[in-house]
């Protein structure tokens, strides 16, 4: 069982994601406080530190600690989402080529760093992209729809996975040979246990629908959650009328992001909102962690008899229905 470091880890949707696909996740570091207790809440058999990363001398001699064999991470995204500024001279983009320095500092056989998709053109990552190949990681880049992958939400979400030794594109076909045919939507994924069939997403312009059916993938869950304004105009995309509808609830949310209905959200109602549209879906954490799983498998016993995966026997990705949806 590979030991998994997750650096920035949020909430937790990358760890418990690894953790279902079969790794042993052994420490997580994140400087949010909210998050952090999130984490902890949820988290019992490992530690979370609470570290600023951008501190990378430091940050790997505590992660060498625990000898990961893997590092996971999402740097933080704002400056480079549509929801953000779209501008690295912020700050926190130069902490993508901090997660790149601290795995090579701590040189784990495998990496795998996400953030949206729009990261992937952007000056900071070309710098990380530099800092990995001079250390002789073989990568694999591919921008993931939630949607495919397990979610019922459309999210695009960039990926790099990272490989000591190992020759680029390693994991291409993996990644893309397991992605369903077809959008996961929110009544196939939660079948009975909805008790609506449209709902309200505030839009960041009116010039955007804002009302969705169940009958299609969310958009993508972010940090906010606004009702029903007083006064909403409408839309012609819309698939009801505003007046007739609510917005999700937070554990509505959460459970699209596909936590666990058990799983705990302390603090705020504002924080818990945050901490949720943040986070990586865990079922998109847990199909990357899965195609990563089966390669590591096939290398590591190449010839073996043992019985492939789920995720290697099946062409297409099938869902798991969440058994607590």
């Amino acid at each position: 069982m590979k030991r998994v470091a997750d650096l920035f880890a949020g909430g937790g949707g990358m760890s418990l994601g690894f953790q279902n696909a079969g790794f042993e996740v052994v420490c997580a570091i994140e400087k949010w406080q909210p998050a952090v207790d999130v984490y902890r809440a949820n988290f019992l058999a490992h530690p979370v530190l609470q570290l600023d990363l951008a501190d990378e001398q430091q940050a790997i001699v505590d992660i060498k600690k625990f000898k990961p064999d893997i590092i996971i991470g999402g740097p933080p995204c704002q400056d480079f989402s549509s929801a953000g500024k779209r501008d690295e001279s912020q700050g926190r983009a130069s902490l993508t080529v901090s997660f790149a320095n601290i795995v090579v500092g701590c040189r784990p056989e495998y990496f795998v760093m996400e953030n949206v998709a729009r990261s992937s053109s952007s000056e900071a990552f070309k710098s990380a992209l530099g800092i990995f190949k001079r250390a002789d990681y073989g990568v694999t880049m591919k921008v993931l729809d939630a949607a495919y992958c397990g979610a019922p939400q459309t999210r695009k979400r960039f990926f790099v996975v990272g490989a000591l030794n190992k020759k680029d594109g390693f994991l291409d076909d993996a990644l893309v040979n397991g992605l369903a045919s077809k959008p996961l939507t929110l009544r196939e994924y939660f079948g009975r246990k909805i008790d609506f069939t449209h709902y309200y997403r505030h839009p960041r312009s009116y010039a955007r629908r804002a009302v969705f059916s169940i009958d299609e993938p969310s958009p993508t869950i972010r940090g906010v959650n606004r009702p029903v304004p007083l006064g909403y105009p409408g839309h012609a995309g819309d698939t009801a009328p505003a007046e007739s509808i609510r917005s999700l609830t937070t554990a509505e949310r959460a459970l699209i992001q596909t936590f666990p209905k058990n799983f705990k959200f302390p603090g705020s109602k504002t924080d818990s909102e945050q901490v949720i549209g943040n986070a990586v879906p865990v079922k998109l954490a847990e199909y990357v962690a899965s195609r990563l799983a089966s390669y590591i498998r096939n290398v590591e016993e190449p010839g073996s008899k043992q019985q492939l995966s789920l995720f290697q026997k099946r062409k297409t990705y099938e869902v798991e229905r969440s058994p607590s949806a």
